[in-house]
């Protein structure tokens, strides 16, 4: 597929610099001989359902410590990637590789939050019984009990800031304090990839940033890779290292100064897309889905 490319950050932006002095991370086309093995590394990868491709010859890598985001229209392959990383989804091309070795089902190494849905009032789990499954698997019954693992939890709910509902059924928990949890049990089993699918969803614009900026410090704390999918860029604007941006099967991958602006937009989806600088907040003007995920509507 032609116009395909990948975009690596530029040189001398005192916005890079900054990200670069907060994450600890360079990136992988700055030169560094001495570069650790990437958390994330997708080499020619392409994804095919029968005669439709998701996208094609996708090579990227990230850091540990890192925080990438992944933009696109709905139905671009922003969660099949997530699937792919997570060893649910094999590729039609190319590799996936988590830490130096193939992507796999239940690999330790990689936590997973996942879109925010409320769960069922009658969910006979407190809190801290939902972190706890982070580390005894998604099963029920009685999970390991020891007073390194109950201490590993009260750490964990303190980190996300959800010791004052952790004994709280979380049927009864709000969409902010559900995700918390969620965040706390991906980080459970200290993986040094946490992959993101929208977990802003459904969330107003104040847990928005509580979610964002959470995932960042920990991501710090723990020199964490992130892959964030989003439909919303704004909330983690200034968090972001790089933006993998997919659209008909193309992608741009850079930092935020070089893939959200009007001309690399315009090439990517091929028309006329606009973009303004609004406050500090970004609005996308004629891309698919009339780019209401970036606009933030009713903000």
């Amino acid at each position: 597929m032609s116009g395909l490319s990948t975009w690596a950050p530029g040189h001398g932006d005192p916005q890079d610099d900054a990200r670069e002095r907060r994450s600890g991370v360079r990136n992988a086309s700055r030169g560094d001989d001495a570069r650790p093995e990437p958390a994330i590394k997708l080499d020619g990868a392409g994804l095919t359902f029968g005669r439709r491709t998701l996208w094609h010859d996708v090579s990227f890598d990230v850091q540990p410590g890192e925080f990438l985001a992944v933009l696109g229209p709905n139905g671009s392959g922003k969660t099949s990637l997530i699937k792919v990383l997570l060893g649910k989804q094999g590729l039609s091309a190319g590799t996936a590789e988590i830490a130096g070795r193939p992507a796999r089902s239940g690999n330790p190494n990689v936590g997973y939050v996942p879109q925010q849905k409320q769960l069922d009032f009658h969910t006979p789990l407190r809190g801290r019984d939902l972190v706890r499954m982070g580390l005894d698997g998604h099963r029920w019954g009685i999970g390991r009990r020891s007073r390194a693992i109950t201490a590993k939890i009260d750490g964990l709910l303190d980190a996300v800031g959800a010791t004052s509902f952790a004994d709280a059924p979380v049927g009864m928990l709000s969409g902010g304090e559900q995700q918390r949890l969620r965040i706390a049990q991906a980080l459970a089993g200290d993986p040094s990839v946490l992959l993101c699918d929208e977990p802003l969803l459904s969330l107003d614009l104040h847990h928005q940033r509580v979610v964002s900026s959470l995932i960042d410090r920990e991501r710090i704390a723990r020199n964490t890779a992130v892959l964030f999918v989003t439909h919303e860029v704004n909330p983690v604007l200034g968090l972001v290292d790089r933006i993998l941006y997919l659209v008909g099967g193309r992608f741009r991958i850079g930092t935020p100064a070089e893939v959200m602006t009007t001309e690399t937009l315009s090439e990517l989806y091929g028309s006329k897309v606009e973009v303004f600088n609004v406050g500090g907040r970004l609005v996308i003007v004629g891309a698919e889905d009339n780019h209401a995920h970036h606009v933030g509507a009713g903000e």
